[in-house]
């Protein structure tokens, strides 16, 4: 066998790698999230400014552009139930902006989103089921069973800790914005703090959960259950 099929191999470390980084690209979200917010977003708050603040030509140009992402991921024949849900978020943010008629509302839903995880990961850990070990754990085949191994629980439980962290950190910027009614400054911040900051997140969580998701259970006596 070559070297190139033997790192390829079931159960080799490329392989596991391959396995890991899927995983937690399914239980934190992927790039595709970022795309369906980020682009409508800039695209807004680019056209709101330029178009001497009309509201109504920024939501339109943030529709059109959700629309062509909408369609280019069907096109992949990527999950539709997907697909929806990216839109349907746009099309909330659109109605409740033109409604209230502040171009700020656009964002409204971002806020609620990251609040909404915040909260979940956050009583997560109070209540001792860290949402990533409930996550990955049920895509790997062991809802509950990463609790009975010490190392793997507490890696769940700082790998949480750090998507507490950013969602936190969202928030402290971009509501004080919302509150401002500074939309350049807050799509700005939106589009600042969701790749970049989404993906140092994931580099780190990655970094803590890769150990355990790779090596099998320790030793150490088992947790006690909440």
């Amino acid at each position: 066998m070559s070297a190139r099929e033997d790192a390829q191999a079931p159960g080799s470390p490329t392989e596991e790698v391959g396995v890991d980084r899927a995983l937690l690209d399914r239980a934190i979200g992927g790039w595709r999230g970022l795309i369906d917010s980020g682009v409508p977003a800039g695209l807004f708050v680019l056209v709101y400014s330029a178009n001497g603040q009309d509201l109504r030509q920024a939501v339109l140009a943030a529709l059109a552009a959700g629309a062509v992402i909408a369609v280019w991921r069907v096109l992949r024949r990527e999950p539709l139930q997907q697909v929806a849900a990216g839109f349907a978020g746009l099309a909330i943010s659109a109605f409740v902006a033109t409604r209230t008629g502040r171009a700020q509302d656009f964002f409204v839903m971002g806020l609620v989103i990251n609040a909404a995880y915040l909260t979940a990961f956050l009583v997560s850990i109070l209540v001792r089921w860290p949402l990533l070990g409930v996550m990955i754990g049920y895509m790997r085949g062991a809802a509950t069973g990463w609790r009975t191994d010490r190392a793997q629980y507490r890696a769940y439980v700082t790998a949480s800790w750090v998507w507490v962290a950013m969602f936190g950190l969202r928030l402290a910027v971009q509501l004080p914005l919302y509150l401002a009614g500074a939309v350049g400054a807050l799509g700005t911040a939106k589009i600042v703090m969701g790749w970049p900051l989404f993906l140092l997140t994931g580099y780190l969580t990655y970094r803590i959960l890769h150990p355990v998701l790779t090596e099998g259970p320790t030793s150490e006596p088992a947790i006690e259950t909440a």
